[in-house]
Parts: structure tokens; C-alpha cells; sequence
């Protein structure tokens, strides 16, 4: 048995220990590790890579303080759009999906577009419209509803700004869902917030991400986003781009996270394949020149890579970046989340 090896990330940005509370950060490694312990059970099991990923980005999606799933932030119409990839390195088959509405776990249906059709990524309508043919688990708009988020939006317009993820508002207890009424949530929200009262919430740069190798040495990556909060026009990120925010193949697996824009020039996630096997790098340096580009053409973010052989690095060019990775024949779990 070859040896296993999981890492996953929940965005990356300004975020230092002084603008964290103890609860809250607390809240954020309880997500991490439960993502951790979801990838790894496939893992240990002898499950492939692509079921690691999923599992584990599944596990971030359905937890609140994450920009992704249930967490995922609100366009300038209030609405919540997901993206979400994932991408087999040893079929390098892939599944991707833009501005889905109501799904529950975007990165599910992302998988169902790579085994189920012969596209790798569908967008808007006719994504919604292949969800309800496959059947895929759906939720309401209540499920989506976070406090934080929705405060997030109303800062956002009043600047007349997008912003990217976490700026803004936090919850002031275990993650403040407004629960089944979401006409009177946002109602109750838009005259009682006051921004002055809240505490400034990390800013970061919001996806969630896995990659993983198998016991047979098989890679495999995932990467799901709400995107940016106030965005308008259609805007679509670096998430689900094979090669932009998502990669795997025979030699290593990324997902990124930052400033989709950037990772878009810099096709950032294929990027690091491309420096092992065109410049013969190791995983880590590839992936460290990778960043080091990116900061050249002024982005801001970081990834996580996983090679064949269980290495894993995840470099990032911000002052922090939720993240966690299992390596090693014992599996030891380690989360982090400041620089």
C-alpha cells in the first residue's frame, strides 16, 4: 500500500490571530478537521482520490462559515450562485458547474457532469436543469441564509464595492443562521445591522478545495466556491476552470484559492504540473514558483498540491490560509490557519 495523503483549504487572505476571536477560530479548525476526517476515512479504506476530494469537499460545504455550499456568499441580487470542479488525474476526466442555484453540494453535481455527460463544465440554467434530471440533492433558500453573509452584502453595497469573501461581518455565536423565516431574517437584519458594533471578520479570499493520492498513487483534486459577495454581470471565477483553479494528472493535483482573476492569468493550477514536468521540479518548488508568479502579476492567494508519493505542499502569498493536510504513514492531522 502506497502511501495516502490528504490536504484541503477554506480560503486564503488577511487573517491574523488579532482579528480572530477564540470561538471562532475554534469553529473554523472544528470545519477543517471534520473535512480532514471525511477525506481520510475513503483514504484509509482504500477508497480512491476522487471519493477522498469529494468527501472532504462535501464536508466544507455543508459547513456554514465557509464560502462555499451553505456558506456561500450573496450576488448584488441577493442570490447565492455556486461553482464548483473536481478532476480525476488518472483518467483526466473532469466535471465542473457555474452559477448553480439550490444545490446542496455543488461539488456532487459537478461529479455527476464528468461521469454523466461528455462536457466538463455547464453553466446558469442548463446546469439547474441537469441537477433536477440527476436528481441532485436540492435545498431551499432558508438553507443558504447566514447572517454574516447577508451583512456582508448590505457593507458591500452601500461601499459599492465586490468584495472577496470574509470582509466584514462575523457571527456573534455559532454561526447565526437565520433560520426557516428568510423573509423576516433579512428584513429583521436590514434594521439592526450597524457595522460599527460588529467584529471585523478576517478578510479572505473564499473557496474550499481537497486533493488527495490514493494508496495506488492516483491523485485526484476539488474545488467549490459561492464567489464574491455583491458580484454582478456574470462573473465567474478561477473555480471552475480546469487549469485555472482546479487541476490533476499523472504528476500532482491543486486547487487554489485567492483572487480568481489571477489565478485565471496565470492558469495557476496547471501551472505547477507544468513546472515538474517541463522544468523537472520537485512538487514543492513547482508549486512555490507557482506563487512567486503569482504575486509578479499582483494576485493574492494560495493552493494546496499532493504528488504520487504523498508529498504535500500548500504555499500562499496572504497573511493566512485556512488549511489542514494528513501525510504519512500515521496520518497525523495538522490544521492551520495563520502564515
Amino acid at each position: 500500500m502506497g502511501k495516502i495523503a490528504l490536504a484541503i483549504h477554506g480560503g486564503a487572505g488577511t487573517i491574523l490571530r488579532s482579528q480572530m476571536t477564540e470561538e471562532l477560530e475554534r469553529e473554523y479548525r472544528s470545519g477543517l478537521e471534520a473535512a480532514l476526517k471525511a477525506g481520510r476515512a475513503v483514504l484509509e479504506k482504500g477508497g480512491p482520490s476522487l471519493e477522498a476530494v469529494e468527501a472532504a469537499v462535501v464536508s466544507l460545504e455543508d459547513f456554514p462559515l465557509f464560502n462555499a455550499g451553505r456558506g456561500s456568499v450573496f450576488t448584488s441580487e441577493g442570490k447565492n450562485e455556486m461553482d464548483a470542479a473536481l478532476m480525476d488525474g488518472r483518467t483526466l476526466k473532469a466535471g465542473a458547474v457555474a452559477f448553480v442555484r439550490n444545490v446542496r453540494n455543488p461539488i456532487r453535481l459537478a461529479r455527476e457532469v464528468m461521469e454523466r455527460t461528455g462536457h466538463v463544465l455547464l453553466a446558469g440554467e442548463g446546469a439547474n436543469q441537469f441537477a433536477a434530471e440527476v436528481h441532485a440533492e436540492m435545498a431551499p433558500d432558508e438553507y443558504f441564509f447566514t447572517e454574516h453573509r447577508w451583512l456582508q452584502l448590505q457593507d458591500a453595497i452601500a461601499d459599492g464595492r465586490v468584495q472577496l469573501d470574509h470582509a466584514g461581518k462575523i457571527p456573534d455565536s455559532k454561526f447565526q443562521i437565520a433560520g426557516a423565516d428568510l423573509e423576516s431574517g433579512i428584513s429583521n437584519l436590514e434594521s439592526s445591522a450597524n457595522p460599527q458594533s460588529q467584529i471585523p471578520n478576517p478578510k479572505s479570499r473564499g473557496t474550499v478545495g481537497a486533493v488527495a493520492c490514493d494508496k495506488n498513487g492516483s491523485l485526484a483534486a476539488a474545488t467549490s466556491t459561492g464567489g464574491m459577495t455583491n458580484k454582478k454581470f456574470g462573473r465567474i471565477g478561477d473555480t471552475p476552470l480546469i487549469g485555472a483553479g482546479t487541476y490533476a494528472d499523472d504528476l500532482c493535483a491543486v486547487s487554489c484559492t485567492g483572487h480568481g482573476e489571477y489565478f485565471m492569468l496565470g492558469v495557476s493550477a496547471y501551472d505547477v504540473s507544468a513546472r515538474m514536468r517541463y522544468k523537472g521540479l520537485s512538487l514543492e518548488d513547482a508549486a512555490r514558483e507557482t506563487i512567486e508568479r503569482l504575486t509578479e502579476i499582483n494576485g493574492e492567494g494560495g493552493l494546496i498540491a499532493v504528488d504520487t508519493k504523498g508529498n504535500v505542499t500548500l504555499p500562499f502569498n496572504s497573511e493566512g490560509m485556512y488549511r489542514g493536510h494528513i501525510t504519512g504513514n500515521d496520518n497525523l492531522m495538522v490544521v492551520e490557519i495563520y502564515k
